[in-house]
């Protein structure tokens, strides 16, 4: 039996962690005895993620508009040719705790090795009050292929979802066309009609809700050939989907790019993945962490203001990060805090995905981290999202055969 973690500040034991002896929840800002104290570890330079905003793609975008019928989410998560989650099966299969509301692709993209899932955003990120319009209360999840991304819609009222192209918008020969975009895709999140997606090296690519494409509907668009994408003669293709969403704009490492492989424990952020904290004291943070295959050293976490209406707050065209700090553990594939509590998904087999993966659950304390609970969940736990409504944290299992979207109960994420 899970013991769900109480929000009574005043309690000075709040739970045991259920399977592991000895482990005990705390409640935020609590002191605790030396056994439960993680070593201080000296604070990352804020000045290493400082992020420059890049070009906005105006051009290419104002061209592509001329041609191609636009689209909201509404729209498409409501036009015809809507794809069936599959059946409550591949939970069990992908590992899934119990009590947890889990979501099944269809056969096809629950299989697939060609395309693979890993970020993850909610509605409950996008909008203080959880909703989009007519919408309903989609989830967000981003997949990559090999050179391609796409980022999948899913409606869990009509049990069905959606998959968009993401794509490069750019200028060849005075013509607008677009290519596609060969990053990992390992985070997103989605507030107000901004999307950012993490890009491991560089930083972030920016997507807006209101930009996106129908090329079913459009006279110069067309959903055949799946091996075409942009524009071929008069027309524009997307490897066969419906619906394309251009990058707007960017925010990258003001320092250079981030090594493409190897930690180094300063300078730019690997971005690994990235959360939204609509909990934060002062206003709405973007969370962007760093994931880091060996102990030293350890991944780092950042935090940026963000703003309503406008997403990242910068300066003179550079956001500079409020607070970070490395990480609680290697192999952090997902991270969110709500309410000053952290949730850290630890991907403990990335390659075969033979074994399932931890939810590791903390607050910080001082200059480090207080006791770290870990849930063993499903194999291949990626992004993290706080659902405050449902007071659930949504990931994805990403391993093709034990694939699901799934969202388990955890009391400190919620609206309060």
């Amino acid at each position: 039996m899970k013991i769900r973690r109480s929000l009574a500040i005043a309690t000075p034991l709040v739970a045991l962690a259920a399977g592991i002896p000895g482990v005990v929840y705390l409640a935020p800002g609590q002191t605790q005895n030396a056994a439960g104290t993680s070593a201080t570890a000296a604070a990352p330079a804020l000045g290493d993620f400082d992020l420059r905003q890049g070009s906005n793609r105006s051009t290419p975008l104002k061209a592509l508009g001329k041609k191609l019928d636009k689209s909201g989410v509404t729209a498409l998560m409501n036009a015809t040719g809507q794809r069936k989650l599959g059946s409550g099966s591949c939970a069990k299969a992908a590992g899934v705790p119990a009590k947890s509301v889990a979501y099944c692709w269809n056969a096809g993209d629950s299989k697939t090795s060609k395309w693979i899932p890993q970020g993850v955003s909610t509605v409950s990120d996008a909008d203080s009050d959880e909703t989009w319009g007519k919408s309903g209360k989609p989830i967000l999840v981003a997949w990559y292929a090999d050179h391609a991304i796409r980022l999948t819609f899913v409606n869990p009222a009509k049990h069905s979802y959606r998959h968009v192209l993401l794509v490069y918008p750019t200028m060849k020969g005075g013509k607008a066309t677009y290519t596609d975009i060969d990053v990992h895709a390992g985070g997103i999140a989605w507030f107000g009609n901004k999307l950012y997606v993490a890009d491991t090296q560089a930083g972030l690519r920016q997507f807006d809700m209101t930009q996106i494409y129908d090329l079913g509907k459009s006279k110069a668009g067309t959903t055949k050939k799946k091996g075409w994408v942009g524009l071929h003669g008069k027309t524009y293709y997307g490897h066969a989907y419906r619906y394309v969403m251009p990058q707007t704009g960017s925010w990258q490492n003001a320092k250079g790019k981030a090594p493409a492989s190897k930690c180094k424990g300063s300078g730019p952020l690997r971005t690994s993945w990235a959360s939204v904290d609509r909990t934060a004291r002062q206003r709405p943070e973007l969370i962007l962490g760093e994931y880091c295959a060996t102990a030293s050293p350890k991944g780092r976490v950042v935090t940026y203001p963000l703003k309503v209406g406008t997403g990242i707050v910068g300066t003179g065209g550079v956001a500079h990060a409020n607070w970070a700090a490395t990480l609680p553990d290697k192999k952090i594939q997902g991270g969110v805090r709500s309410h000053d509590w952290w949730w850290f998904s630890h991907n403990v087999d990335t390659t075969s995905g033979a074994k399932r993966g931890q939810l590791l659950t903390t607050v910080r304390k001082g200059g480090g981290w207080g006791k770290v609970t870990r849930q063993t969940v499903s194999y291949g736990p990626e992004d993290l999202s706080c659902y405050r409504g449902q007071r659930r944290i949504w990931t994805v299992a990403e391993h093709a055969g034990k694939r699901a979207l799934w969202g388990t109960l955890e009391d400190p994420c919620n609206t309060n």
